[in-house]
């Protein structure tokens, strides 16, 4: 791959991965609202689970527009990854944002209303494991922001590692 091609190849990698991490904000904001509308929660996972099929259209978009319906397994894949990177670093920036100075204490309360509900508080008494969410609550209350950013953007990278092999065995051309 000539220096041009890279460049081209990141320049298309970046586009990609804004519009993805958009869909994935998407998703999240579908997620968090739908902790107290069960519709929503279940549509920020269908998003979720469609975010690989935007990624792996976008991939393919980058095949025929840019370089004329042909793709190396390798160009597929450094496209894919990069996508991906990309995607992740937006989306852990957005998830920083929220958790510092959006969340203010919601998403814990609301897991907080979940878990004593009558439904769920029968079950876990019926398991014993009413102490240990409790403990489990606690340790959440002690997360940073900047800890669930981290964490998402690990998760997200290594997602788009694997995820990145089946989009360019599937492009590839």
């Amino acid at each position: 791959m000539t220096p041009a091609e890279y460049v081209q190849l990141k320049a298309y990698a970046r586009v990609d991965g804004a519009m993805l991490a958009l869909v994935w904000i998407a998703s999240f904001a579908c997620y968090i609202m739908g902790m107290s509308t069960p519709m929503l929660m279940a549509l920020g996972l269908i998003i979720a689970i469609w975010s690989v099929f935007f990624a792996w259209k976008r991939t393919r978009k980058f095949r025929d527009e840019a370089l004329g319906g042909t793709i190396s397994f390798g160009r597929a894949y450094g496209h894919a990854i990069l996508t991906f990177f990309y995607a992740a670093i937006l989306f852990a920036i957005a998830q920083y944002i929220y958790f510092a100075f959006i969340d203010g204490g919601h998403m814990l309360a609301q897991v907080k209303t979940m878990a004593t509900s009558q439904e769920y508080s029968q079950i876990l008494n019926q398991y014993g494991i009413n102490e240990k969410l409790e403990e489990n609550i606690a340790a959440m209350a002690a997360i940073r922001p900047i800890d669930y950013a981290i964490n998402y953007l690990s998760v997200n990278i290594c997602a788009g590692l694997v995820l990145g092999l089946l989009i360019a065995a599937i492009c590839r051309k």
